[in-house]
């Protein structure tokens, strides 16, 4: 009998280096060293997975069928064939939605939180 796939995202938050994995994957299928790139520039550095972490990440993501290994390659002049590429799922977009309106919900409520405060 074959496995059912479920559409629904994971309940728990994505960690800062699995949410900007999933928003570099929503631009395009990239290979990891792209990814940890990516990943860097799009937090100004705060973030820099190492690779241990980053191929933990990349584990995590793929256990969750956030993403998946894509067949798509670059003409080969532009590739290394020892690189594995990866694409964001649709579960995964539904995952960075639901983390994106997560966080949205969240910073609402601080700003309304310290406007509240602010008040005399």
């Amino acid at each position: 009998m074959a496995a059912v796939r479920s559409t629904t995202p994971p309940p728990e938050p994505l960690k800062p280096g699995a949410l900007l994995l999933l928003i570099a994957l929503a631009a395009g299928d990239r290979h990891a060293y792209a990814l940890r790139k990516d990943i860097s520039e799009r937090s100004d550095g705060a973030v820099r997975l190492g690779p241990a972490s980053l191929y933990r990440t990349i584990a995590a993501l793929l256990e969750d069928r956030l993403i998946e290994e894509s067949g798509r390659r670059p003409t080969p002049e532009l590739d290394d064939e020892r690189r594995r590429y990866y694409r964001i799922t649709e579960r995964g977009r539904m995952a960075l939605r639901a983390e994106t309106e997560r966080l949205e919900a969240l910073a609402a409520a601080a700003r309304a939180a310290m406007l509240v405060r602010a008040k005399p």
